[in-house]
């Protein structure tokens, strides 16, 4: 099975995509780590992402899908695969369809309002990584290892609207696209952790 997952930043698409790929024991692939990886490996198509990277520019459509294709046809995608983070617009979506085959789309719907809520409130422990709400912990301390939480950078309120704002600019029309080709399935993700999960099963069979 070949799946895209699809939402807002903070929409809780990395903690889904894992436990869709255990209970179906399929690759989990980001263009964020195959394009760190054939860099850090000095692959040909590495080397070339490498040079738009550190002109500061974006690595064209054209590479990413080259990578992608060269990705999913290693052996552990012949059961199919979790794409998360691509594509991000319609061309790299027409793009992705001339080489593989998507059966569905799986979108995490959410309300941005509260989504920019939640993330702002959201504080982290820059020693053990354990993360919690601002109300969960009025002391501002850990209660793991008992260090002072911090915010994240990308979890400021600035920082957090303005990524937001880009999603639903650039991303959110892929819903569209999706559902024009029947290949899309709505999911509530403001719903807790296991009961998403049980509905992008349901969505799934």
């Amino acid at each position: 099975m070949n799946l895209i997952i699809m939402g807002a930043p903070g929409s809780g698409k990395g903690t889904q995509a894992a436990l869709i790929c255990k209970a179906h024991n399929i690759p989990h692939i980001s263009t964020g780590d195959i394009l760190r990886k054939n860099i850090a490996d000095g692959t040909e198509l590495g080397k070339q992402a490498k040079a738009f990277m550190d002109a500061g520019k974006l690595v064209p459509d054209e590479l990413v899908v080259a990578l992608l294709k060269d990705r999913i046809e290693q052996a552990d995608c012949k059961n199919g695969f979790l794409l998360d983070g691509f594509p991000r617009t319609k061309a790299q979506a027409d793009a992705l369809g001339k080489i593989v085959n998507i059966d569905v789309a799986l979108n995490l719907e959410t309300d941005l309002g509260k989504l920019a809520d939640r993330m702002a409130s959201r504080r982290v422990c820059p020693k053990c990584g354990y993360s919690t709400s601002a109300s969960a912990a009025p002391d501002g301390k850990c209660k793991e290892c008992g260090e002072a939480l911090i915010i994240r950078d990308d979890d400021k309120r600035e920082v957090v609207e303005n990524r937001l704002k880009v999603y639903a600019e650039n991303t959110a029309p892929l819903v569209d696209y999706y559902k024009a080709a029947g290949l899309l399935k709505n999911i509530d993700g403001m719903q807790a952790i296991d009961d998403v999960n049980k509905a992008i099963e349901a969505a799934l069979k």
